[in-house]
């Protein structure tokens, strides 16, 4: 696996996955990269580099556990663009992805040829999705038959008294089926200190980053999942208008991981912007 280092010297890793021009593929949580799959066969069409995050995967764990927060790892991504020796970049966000991919066109607008942002996590432009928000997309599914037990569990978390997010776990996928249950249990985070620190103090500065997002003039492209509770539409849609030329669609049907939801109408999606 090709390695690189990060300006404070921790030995990265990236995954390199297809054929064509490449695109830096942001994973979530922070969790291992392979939740991302090839993106439901984004790799016939472009040439995916997905990094591990520090501390993460084949990437190591830094010596400064506070680097873990998700402004430093804007630094990984900078690293990895100048290991790459490409000028711009043409960069993919998903989910918690999305904040460090966000302050990194926000911090380095020049450096961004696209940009594409699924089901975005918006705490680094500090869009709030509210616990109201998130029970109206999940009765979205009332009709499923694991439905109450996932929605007494959301209700739980809502409101402050509960934690079993293994219960609402049907809610971030189309369709809870064998392949939504492997998958869901393949992207557990293994590093606990990663994710406890990411959005720790300092990590985000909405104000500042939201008046630096002005100025990026690359495309964006914004998906969000019609079912996702985690990203609801409503708030990939304010994100999208914070952007000076952006592009924001649904996918219907589709959850958290529209690739996996809906691979064709995904791929077709991603390709058509970036090309």
């Amino acid at each position: 696996m090709p390695t690189y280092f990060a300006s404070d010297g921790t030995r990265l890793a990236h995954r390199v996955i297809g054929v064509g021009e490449p695109l830096v593929c942001v994973p979530g949580g922070p969790t291992d990269s392979v939740y991302l799959g090839d993106l439901g066969g984004l790799s016939a069409h472009r040439r995916l580099i997905v990094p591990d995050l520090r501390g993460t995967g084949w990437s190591a764990e830094p010596e400064d556990v506070t680097s873990y927060r998700c402004d430093r790892l804007v630094d990984d991504i900078e690293a990895l663009r100048v290991r790459l020796g490409l000028s711009r970049i043409d960069l993919l966000g998903h989910s918690a992805g999305a904040n460090i991919v966000t302050q990194y066109a926000a911090r380095h607008p020049e450096r961004v040829a696209r940009l594409v942002l699924v089901t975005p996590g918006t705490r680094a432009v500090g869009i709030e999705v509210t616990g109201e928000e998130r029970r109206a997309a999940a009765r979205l599914r009332a009709d499923e038959p694991w439905f109450p037990e996932a929605f007494a569990a959301l209700e739980a978390i809502t409101a402050g008294r509960g934690g079993d997010w293994e219960a609402v776990a049907p809610f971030f996928y189309g369709r809870w089926d064998a392949a939504a249950r492997s998958h869901h249990a393949a992207s557990r985070p293994s590093n606990e200190e990663a994710v406890a620190v990411f959005g720790s103090e300092g990590a985000f500065t909405p104000r500042a980053t939201r008046a630096a997002l002005g100025a990026v003039a690359a495309p964006v492209l914004l998906l969000a999942g019609e079912f996702d509770l985690n990203s609801p539409p409503r708030a990939v849609a304010e994100c999208a208008a914070l952007f000076p030329e952006a592009m924001y669609a649904v996918r219907p049907g589709a959850g958290h991981y529209p690739w996996l939801d809906d691979a064709e109408g995904f791929v077709a999606a991603v390709v058509t912007f970036l090309s």
